[in-house]
C-alpha cells in the first residue's frame, strides 16, 4: 500500500494503525454512536483495491444527475480512484486546481502536509480507518481572490462485481477572499453488490472566503456510507453545508466545524428521506471558539415503513465567544408505526452574552391540513405527497443555486412518489465537459 502512495499520505498510517490496534471500533452503546454500530457495518468481507487496479466505467452511464442550466466542471472518483473527464479544467480560471490527491501530494508535498490530516481527529474511528487505508482522493485549491463561476462537480461512483470498500479523501483549501461552489454526488452502478464508502472531508475556509458545499447521496440499499467532514473557518468567511440523502442503505454523516476568526458565518442544512429498511444517522458538533460568529442549522427527516432516522447535534460556545448567535433545529415526520426517529439537539454555553436556541419536533402529517386538501378534490395520495414536499421546502429553498434548487424539487417529488432513483432517467448534455471519456482508463 505504501509503495503506491506518496510519503505525505504514508506518514500518518502508522499512527492510525497503532490507534486502531488499541481502540476497538466504536460499539453501538458508545456516546454519539447510539444508533450506529461501526463494527457491524464493517464486518462484511469487503475488498480493498490495494493494488490500484483500474476499473472500467462509462461516465455517461454513471453520472445521470443532470441539472438543466447548471454549468459544471465535472470530475469523477471511481470507487477510490480519481478520474478527470476530458476538458473540464479548461473552464476553471487560473488559480484553481482540482487534482488527484496522490498526484498533488507527490508534486506539492509541503502544501499537502500543511493541511492533510490536520483538521480530522485522528482518534475518530472513521478518520483512523480512512487514514490507514487511503491511497488517493481529491484536492481542490482555490487561490487568493479567485472566483469560480462554474460549479465544481465531483461524482463518486461505485462499480464492482464484488463487495468493495473505498477509502475516499477530499481536501478543500479556500484561500483568502476566494469563492466557489461545489456539488458532490454519490452514485452506485451495480446495486446488487455490497459497498462501503469510508469518507473524510477536510475544508479550510480562509479569511473572507465563500464556499457552498452540496453533498447529495443517491446510492442503493446495499451501500453503507460512513462520512466525517471537518471545517475550519477564518475571519469573515461564509460557508453553506447542505447534506441531502435521497436514496441510501445505511448512512452515518458527521460534521465537525470550528470558528477560528471573528465575523464568520455558517449555514448548515440537511434532509433525509428514509423508507423500507434504510437508516440515516447524523451527528454535528459546531464549536464557537471566538466572538461574533453566526450559525444557523436545520435538519429535516421523513421516516416511513421500517426505516430509522437519528440526529444528534451540539453547539459549543466557549467562555470568550461573546456575541455568538447560534440556532439549531431538527424537524421530523414519522409516517408509520414501524418507523423510528431519534433526536438529540444540544447547547453547551460558557458565555452569557449570546443568542442561542435549539429545538426539535417529531410528529405526523397534520390531519386538518390533510382533510382540507381532500375536501378540495385531491386524492389522499396526492395530498400526502404535497404535504411532504411542503415540509421539505425550507431546506430546498436554502440552496443558492437556482438550477440545483429546481432540480432537487423534482427529485424530492419523485422520491416521495415512490419512483426509483431520479437520476435513472437523466442524460448528460449540459456539463461544460463535452467529452466524457475518463483519463487513465
Amino acid at each position: 500500500m505504501e509503495s503506491k502512495s506518496p510519503q505525505v499520505l504514508n506518514s500518518l498510517r502508522e499512527g492510525a494503525a497503532e490507534w486502531l490496534a488499541s481502540n476497538p471500533l466504536t460499539a453501538v452503546s458508545a456516546e454519539n454512536y447510539a444508533h450506529t454500530d461501526l463494527e457491524a457495518l464493517l464486518s462484511p468481507d469487503f475488498g480493498v483495491n490495494v493494488a490500484r487496479v483500474p476499473f472500467k466505467v462509462n461516465p455517461a452511464e454513471s453520472f445521470r444527475c443532470d441539472v438543466p442550466h447548471l454549468s459544471t466542471s465535472l470530475f469523477l472518483v471511481v470507487n477510490d480512484m480519481f478520474a478527470a473527464t476530458a476538458g473540464c479544467r479548461d473552464y476553471l480560471p487560473d488559480g484553481v486546481e482540482v487534482m488527484s490527491l496522490a498526484s498533488y501530494a507527490a508534486e506539492n508535498p509541503e502544501f499537502v502536509a500543511q493541511y492533510y490530516g490536520r483538521l480530522a481527529d485522528a482518534e475518530n474511528p472513521i478518520v483512523a480507518l480512512n487514514t490507514l487505508l487511503c491511497q488517493d482522493g481529491v484536492v481542490v485549491r482555490v487561490g487568493k481572490s479567485v472566483r469560480v463561476e462554474s460549479t465544481i462537480q465531483l461524482v463518486n461512483i461505485f462499480n464492482s462485481l464484488n463487495p468493495l470498500l473505498a477509502a475516499r479523501r477530499l481536501l478543500i483549501v479556500m484561500e483568502e477572499d476566494s469563492e466557489a461552489k461545489m456539488l458532490v454526488c454519490d452514485h452506485t452502478q451495480t446495486p446488487e453488490v455490497q459497498f462501503c464508502s469510508l469518507q473524510v472531508v477536510e475544508i479550510y475556509a480562509g479569511k473572507g472566503s465563500r464556499l457552498d458545499f452540496y453533498d447529495l447521496e443517491e446510492s442503493t440499499s446495499s451501500t453503507t456510507r460512513l462520512s466525517s467532514l471537518y471545517l475550519r473557518q477564518e475571519e469573515e468567511s461564509e460557508v453553506l453545508l447542505d447534506s441531502m440523502t435521497l436514496y441510501n442503505g445505511t448512512t452515518r454523516n458527521e460534521f465537525f466545524t470550528r470558528f477560528a476568526g471573528r465575523h464568520a458565518r455558517l449555514r448548515m442544512l440537511g434532509m433525509g428521506i428514509e423508507d423500507k429498511q434504510r437508516r440515516l444517522d447524523t451527528y454535528s458538533r459546531i464549536a464557537h471558539d471566538v466572538p461574533e460568529c453566526n450559525t444557523d442549522e436545520l435538519f429535516k427527516y421523513v421516516v416511513e415503513d421500517e426505516a430509522m432516522g437519528a440526529f444528534a447535534g451540539l453547539i459549543y460556545v466557549a467562555e470568550g465567544a461573546s456575541k455568538t448567535e447560534a440556532f439549531q433545529s431538527n424537524r421530523n415526520l414519522v409516517g408509520s408505526s414501524g418507523a423510528r426517529m431519534h433526536s438529540k439537539p444540544q447547547l453547551e454555553i460558557y458565555n452569557d452574552d449570546v443568542k442561542c436556541s435549539h429545538g426539535t419536533a417529531i410528529g405526523q402529517l397534520d390531519e386538518q391540513q390533510l382533510f382540507y386538501m381532500l375536501t378540495r378534490g385531491l386524492s389522499e395520495e396526492e395530498a400526502r405527497l404535497m404535504l411532504k414536499q411542503a415540509f421539505m421546502s425550507d431546506v430546498i429553498d436554502g440552496i443558492s443555486l437556482p438550477p440545483l434548487r429546481d432540480r432537487l424539487k423534482l427529485m424530492v417529488e419523485r422520491r416521495f412518489a415512490g419512483e426509483m432513483s431520479a437520476c435513472a432517467s437523466c442524460t448528460i448534455h449540459n456539463s461544460k465537459c463535452g467529452n466524457h471519456d475518463s483519463d487513465g482508463y
